[in-house]
């Protein structure tokens, strides 16, 4: 792997902090068809809950006959034809031209019992002034104008439409399957970084091995300079994705196609080579290469490029996206090696400063009041969506135009809701808040190794690691909003990896780091008996 693709490799993964989590009024629009059995059909609708409260269930709520009037916009009286009756009805009319108030007040004046307001452009919530909207009594919502001609296409011309809120459930399933992929892929990445350490330190004891494993080297070592550093190009280019997104996200979707390739191939391959069969080589290029690594770096290829066709597909493309997500994590823990714990503290320091400014802090700079990774999270496309954290559910707006960071491991809701109507949202989590702590545990594995010191730093830090994840959902199930994760992470994770050092006295070197010194012990200890072994060979002779 060269200098310029570990580069990449680098900035694409600890740029990817948490996303902000989506608030929205969604509703459901529940259609029937007069045929025996009846058909029925959920469709997605965006309300205002200021104006109208809309009940939680279908239970003892009387339909109401749909009105299609998509030809018209109801901003007047005068629209309305003397011989049309609406009255009792749900009445579609198209959005524009006037306010939503405007429609509102003349479907009421009407008789009408429901307004639907059909959009081709997106749906957003109804807005209006408080004091004009105080005599509008009848339930106002935007559809999507698609699914008004879906429904007649579906249940025919006579249509019995409900408007309903189910509420939110208290608990998202999904995020047990987040954690699940979160605290696996750290312990991983930890561990298998330790089995690297270990390789370097016996090929140090060995001149041959040495050599061999210096050819095979793609570890990158980060200072407490490269790491400021290193922050402050990610600054940079959250910068430059917030005012020119709508470019350099299709370079982070090749980056991180790139990226996620090479990276599964490296996971996949340590595997395959522990297996001792299947090593048929060919030659090519004075090197011999097994064939069973060629058809491996052909199936990551192949992966990458069905996500990257296949990615606005929230059916199952969200599936391939974790598979590559986690192997990009993975790799990346294993490859990075923080040298000591200062270059920890540093890291995960100004990373969580950095997630906290751009979330809670750039909004009193920005003209429009959000947060600059609240726009770079949503795209040029999503000011409707309000964002609030980092812990994410996102609705995949089928409408929307534009592309999304693919940055993230991304879950389904697994409970039926008007957002999961709505678009099908995900629970997201950022790369950053698995790989960021990712390093702290894969150095305290190193350290175990290094000291000999039976995995206590390892499974000290992967358990806080688990615990501030646990927190982060505690607390958002208890303030309803979406949690930088770093903000809970990092002190659980510090925190237990010093408290162990100090109880165990070991503070000192584990600042500092002991893989220097034992590594220029190693080579002294190499270059004596090589110098030993040369005398005692000249004094034979």
């Amino acid at each position: 792997m060269s200098g310029m693709r570990r580069a990449w490799l680098s900035w694409a993964a600890l740029w990817a902090l948490l996303l902000p989590r989506v608030n929205a009024q969604e509703g459901i629009l529940h259609a029937s068809g007069n045929g025996i059995p009846p058909l029925t059909k959920d469709y997605c609708v965006r309300y205002n809950p200021s104006w109208v409260s809309l009940p939680n269930t279908l239970d003892n709520i009387a339909s109401s006959s749909l009105e299609n009037l998509t030809s018209k916009v109801f901003c007047s009286n005068s629209e309305v034809p003397s011989t049309l009756v609406i009255k009792d009805k749900a009445v579609v009319v198209m959005r524009g031209n006037c306010s939503f108030v405007d429609k509102a007040r003349t479907a009421q004046s009407h008789g009408a019992k429901m307004l639907l307001i059909a959009s081709k452009t997106g749906l957003s919530s109804p807005s209006g002034n408080k004091t004009d909207v105080q005599n509008v009594t009848i339930p106002v919502a935007l559809v999507r104008y698609n699914d008004i001609m879906d429904m007649q296409q579906t249940l025919g011309a006579r249509i019995n439409v409900t408007l309903y809120s189910p509420s939110l459930p208290e608990f998202d399933y999904s995020m047990v399957v987040i954690f699940l992929i979160a605290v696996l892929t750290v312990a991983l990445g930890g561990y298998w970084s330790g089995i690297s350490e270990l390789e370097d330190l016996k090929a140090v004891a060995s001149p041959e091995d040495r050599e061999t494993r210096r050819k095979k080297e793609e570890n990158v070592t980060f200072t407490p300079l490269t790491v400021i550093i290193f922050v402050v190009i990610c600054c940079a280019m959250l910068l430059l994705l917030y005012f020119f997104y709508k470019w350099l996200v299709y370079v982070i979707i090749s980056v991180f196609c790139l990226a996620s390739a090479m990276s599964l191939y490296n996971c996949l391959s340590a595997l395959i080579r522990r297996i001792s069969f299947g090593q048929c080589r060919i030659s090519c290029c004075n090197k011999n290469i097994e064939v069973r690594l060629i058809f491996l770096a052909g199936f990551c290829i192949a992966t990458a490029v069905v996500w990257a066709v296949f990615r606005n597909e929230d059916r199952w493309a969200w599936i391939l996206q974790d598979i590559l997500g986690v192997a990009f994590c993975l790799n990346f823990i294993k490859t990075l090696k923080m040298p000591n714990f200062k270059s920890c503290v540093i890291l995960l320091g100004l990373l969580l400063l950095y997630d906290v400014f751009f979330v809670f802090i750039t909004p009193f700079i920005t003209k429009n009041g959000e947060s600059i990774m609240i726009e770079v999270a949503a795209g040029p496309f999503g000011n409707s969506e309000k964002n609030d954290g980092n812990l994410v559910e996102g609705p995949a707006e089928r409408s929307a135009p534009h592309e999304k960071l693919p940055v993230v491991i991304r879950v389904p809701r697994l409970e039926y809701s008007a957002l999961a109507l709505c678009g099908m949202p995900f629970s997201l989590l950022g790369f950053g808040d698995i790989i960021v702590p990712g390093l702290l545990v894969a150095y305290c594995r190193r350290f175990d190794i290094q000291t000999r010191s039976s995995s206590v730093y390892y499974v000290s830090c992967t358990i806080a690691y688990a615990v501030g994840m646990v927190l982060t959902f505690v607390v958002l199930a208890l303030m309803k909003m979406g949690q930088p994760a770093l903000l809970y992470l990092v002190p659980c994770t510090l925190l237990t990896s010093s408290l162990v050092a100090w109880r165990r006295k070991e503070m000192k070197k584990f600042w500092q780091g002991s893989s220097y010194q034992m590594m220029e012990h190693l080579d002294y200890t190499a270059n004596e008996e090589s110098t030993t072994t040369a005398s005692e060979q000249s004094g034979e002779q």
